[in-house]
């Protein structure tokens, strides 16, 4: 069976409450151009409720078949943690994904991989689609660090994780050298580290689990630089950052994806 492409925007800290609605709407309305393709919209928590009312996301079902996601969630069901939004707040939403460890939130908020493997586990008991986020700093990639830092992140941020919570997850690979810079890795650079990520799923599961996993490519994806990431085997799918605040754009990145 093949793999299922998934493009994700992350919205980050962008946009107002309308214009939330318009790029969800236009998006949803061009969403039968990319059927092969399944389209994830993670728009700032405080509008989670807004854009799945665009969407009239109806408990399991979404008519548009654009799905909700949250940009991140604490680990625990509920409790003192000011700020923070609990797992069963995003499904009460009607959210299916929420992204986890991405690399803002691991460089500006201290985020370990330890605290994203929690708050994984506790995704996966909510009944959400984590999408977990790796990559290295340039630094790291220009002192032949990449396959290490990959490595552990990986292995710490899925620990203790059966192969069927495995089956579940979903990986992004984000190089931060190439985010929000405008730079983006090669498609043999990027492939190679996605067949290094399919390698250390198929360790800690099994190769048959690994193959079916969707890995995104994350870092300055455009329609112009999407198609050539796709052609690559192990690369199914997008999470894209400043590129998903435009409806022509991300479904262009999805186009490229929609085999």
């Amino acid at each position: 069976m093949a793999r299922q492409k998934i493009v994700a925007g992350n919205w980050k800290m962008n946009l107002d409450r309308a214009a939330a609605v318009a790029l969800t709407e236009g998006v949803a309305a061009r969403r039968s151009e990319v059927p092969g393709v399944e389209l994830v919209l993670c728009p700032p928590s405080l509008y989670v409720g807004t854009v799945g009312t665009a969407l009239k996301l109806a408990g399991d079902t979404s008519p548009s078949g654009v799905w909700l996601g949250g940009q991140n969630m604490h680990d625990k069901p509920s409790g003192a943690f000011t700020g923070e939004v609990a797992p069963a707040m995003l499904t009460d939403m009607g959210c299916r994904y929420v992204i986890l460890g991405h690399s803002e939130r691991r460089t500006l908020f201290g985020e370990t991989d330890a605290i994203v493997n929690a708050k994984a586990k506790a995704a996966l008991a909510a009944g959400l689609v984590p999408i977990v986020c790796v990559g290295e700093t340039l630094e790291e990639r220009e002192a032949g660090k990449t396959q290490t830092v990959v490595t552990a992140q990986v292995r710490g941020s899925l620990a203790g994780l059966s192969p069927e919570d495995l089956a579940k997850v979903v990986i992004a690979y984000e190089p931060v050298w190439a985010i929000g810079t405008g730079k983006v890795a090669t498609p043999e650079q990027a492939q190679e580290v996605h067949a290094l990520i399919r390698s250390l799923l198929a360790n800690l599961a099994s190769p048959a689990v690994a193959a079916d996993v969707t890995i995104q490519y994350g870092g300055s994806v455009k329609p112009d630089n999407a198609a050539s990431l796709a052609a690559q085997p192990d690369i199914d799918g997008a999470l894209v950052g400043g590129a998903s605040l435009k409806a022509a754009d991300f479904l262009g990145i999805a186009a490229a994806f929609n085999s």
